[in-house]
Formats: structure tokens, sequence, C-alpha cells
């Protein structure tokens, strides 16, 4: 189950992950973590085949939705371990991406309240990848992914960019953040941005 919310955040009942992406979509909550290291490199994993929802595409280092009463922390803790087998990394919250997206190849919906999540971890941490998730990973620099996001947008997941625009734009706040902030950085969405509240 998901947690239904209206433009503000504010829920608004719940339904099935099904129904939830099912077009025209329904909006609900969900969370979007940014993982960077030591030496300032965003992980990024490559979606497994089998995802329902843009499958094999770029995106941060997890993603997910919180079970109605359950908060974005705890769901997101839960599923770093899941995903990618990452525990213990205290999470920070960048903002909010409101977004929808459809998938050109199974036409199922992304209408997400998306809460960015952004934490550190030591540099080449030991993964545990679960593979009906996750593909593979990899570890470039923000610029460098700012770019090829721009360049390439059909390798990434359509919330990337988004996300990644909170979390640069929060990165002067957030510990272990620093290394997203440029002095120029690009946050121009077609989406909402809302500032962490």
């Amino acid at each position: 189950m998901v947690e239904l919310v209206d433009a503000d955040g504010a829920a608004t009942g719940s339904c099935t992950v099904a129904e939830a992406h099912t077009a025209p979509g329904r909006l609900h909550r969900a969370f979007s973590v940014m993982l960077l290291d030591d030496l300032g490199r965003v992980l990024v994993q490559q979606r497994a085949a089998e995802k329902t929802r843009f499958a094999l595409r770029w995106a941060n280092a997890c993603c997910g939705h919180p079970a109605p009463g359950e908060t974005v922390y705890e769901a997101a803790a839960k599923r770093l371990v899941e995903e990618i087998g990452v525990q213990g990394v205290t999470l920070h919250q960048a903002g909010v991406y409101l977004y929808r997206a459809e998938d050109p190849q199974t036409g199922r919906v992304e209408h997400e309240y998306d809460h960015v999540l952004v934490g550190q971890v030591p540099a080449d941490p030991r993964l545990r990848l679960d593979p009906a998730e996750v593909a593979t990973v990899r570890w470039p620099a923000p610029d460098r992914l700012r770019v090829d996001v721009a360049d390439n947008p059909d390798r990434y997941a359509p919330w990337l960019r988004g996300v990644l625009a909170v979390a640069t734009e929060a990165a002067g706040h957030l510990p272990g953040a620093a290394a997203l902030a440029l002095p120029s950085a690009d946050t121009t969405a077609t989406s909402e941005v809302h500032p962490a509240g």
C-alpha cells in the first residue's frame, strides 16, 4: 500500500502500488535517496530489467514508498538495506520534488510527491545488490552526472534530474553534501520543487 497525498503533501487516503501507477496515475508519497561518498562521488544504480517502471534506466541510490503511517526515513532506511545492502546511514531531507512521468515501454505512471533524502557513506562501501532491483551501480562525480543527465536523458529515470536539482539546492546546509554544491547549480525543472520544511 502507498499513501495518497494532495499537492501540499497532506495524506488523502491509500491504495495499492499497482493502482497508484496505473494511468493516469495517482499522486502518492515517495522518497528518493541520494548517497555521496567521502570522495564526493554520487551513487547511481541501473534499475533491474524486470522493473515495471523505467527498467534499465539509471537512477539515484534507491527509491521507494513509505507505507501509510510510516515515516520516509524509516522506509528509506529499510529500502537501502533491501536494494543495495547499505545500513546505518543518517539521512537528511533536502526538499520535495513533485513530478509525473509515464513509462513509454509499459504505460505505467509515476506521479509522486517525492521526498529527496541525502546521506553520506565511506568511499567504496561494501554493497550487496538485490538483482531483482538493481542491475549495477557506478560512482560518478556530481558535475559529470549533471552533464550526462542533460545530454542523455533517455538513459536516466525521469525523476533523477529533479532529485539532483533539489539535493544540489540544499547542499550548502546538509551534512556531507558539500560536493553537490555548485556556484551556478541547474535547478530549472519543469515540475515543482518544494524546499525542505
